[in-house]
């Protein structure tokens, strides 16, 4: 029978994860790809009626790694400080390549103080749509991301999504239980471009409507599938139903759009074997 890694013991794959009713003590770390979320995150818990529900902190330090996170001096950073005061439940990063020496970095520290702390690791959609290691150096002007087949973008990202499962397989063996869990935004974005392409995600005529430049900074559409698929993993719990935001609610298309983001962000989260939702 197939077996999961999870809350510390090995249990069925067909385990069910009960959701999280309870408000956890969230706290951020990374870069302009990631750190819209956390205040959408804290109005999709309040929306959600879940009490209590606090962003511990944020470390904000843009196009960063990780590992910068942990680089921060001692007396000035405030990640480790709340790490060792036992102030985290859930801890979210954000990679951009791995490995990042970073991630095991902080999630041993926060063992040591909270042993039943989570970290996530956020999988993204790529940096100018390519898997290219040396991003920073190569910046082209323009992308054009309308030109992208589906089979295209599952070519591009595929091996991204493998090194990201792979690291975090590699983090949780060694730490003895699953500790690392991945909020598969990459994958949920794969999915609403592909509804784009297929003409079939209300108000969104084109991929290029996700980003707003070259790189990819995300739209409004984009940042909300984000904050979808991290309530997911964070509260186990399907975002279905909840209020459409107002970034979307003032287009005509808003409400079923918002309904859209919400299944596609389930559906991955709920499809990841690494999400902690089985």
């Amino acid at each position: 029978m197939a077996v999961i890694l999870l809350a510390g013991a090995w249990l069925p794959a067909t385990a069910q994860v009960k959701p999280v009713d309870k408000g956890v003590r969230v706290f951020s770390a990374g870069h302009s790809f990631h750190m819209f979320m956390p205040k959408m995150l804290a109005d999709l818990a309040k929306a959600a009626g879940i009490p209590d529900h606090q962003q511990a902190g944020v470390s904000s330090i843009g196009g960063s790694y990780v590992y910068q996170h942990w680089n921060v001096a001692d007396e000035k950073n405030i990640l480790k400080t709340a790490l060792r005061g036992g102030q985290v439940d859930v801890l979210t990063l954000s990679p951009i390549y791995l490995p990042d020496d970073g991630i095991e970095n902080f999630a041993k520290l926060g063992l040591e103080h909270r042993p039943d702390i989570r970290v996530t690791i956020q999988e993204f959609w790529l940096p100018f749509d390519v898997f290219d290691l040396n991003y920073k150096k190569k910046r082209p002007e323009l992308v054009d991301r309308n030109a992208r087949t589906v089979a295209e973008l599952r070519s591009i990202n595929e091996p991204y999504y493998k090194s990201m499962d792979d690291h975090a397989r590699e983090l949780n063996q060694k730490l003895g239980r699953q500790v690392v869990f991945v909020v598969p935004v990459g994958q949920a974005s794969l999915a609403l471009r592909a509804k784009i392409i297929a003409g079939e995600a209300p108000g969104l005529k084109q991929q290029n409507d996700l980003f707003t430049d070259a790189i990819g900074h995300a739209t409004p559409p984009l940042q909300w599938l984000t904050a979808y698929c991290h309530f997911a993993v964070i509260y186990r719990r399907s975002p279905a139903g909840l209020p459409c935001p107002p970034a979307l609610s003032k287009d005509t298309h808003g409400e079923a759009l918002n309904r859209l983001l919400q299944e596609l962000a389930w559906d991955a989260v709920k499809s990841h074997p690494l999400s902690g939702v089985q």
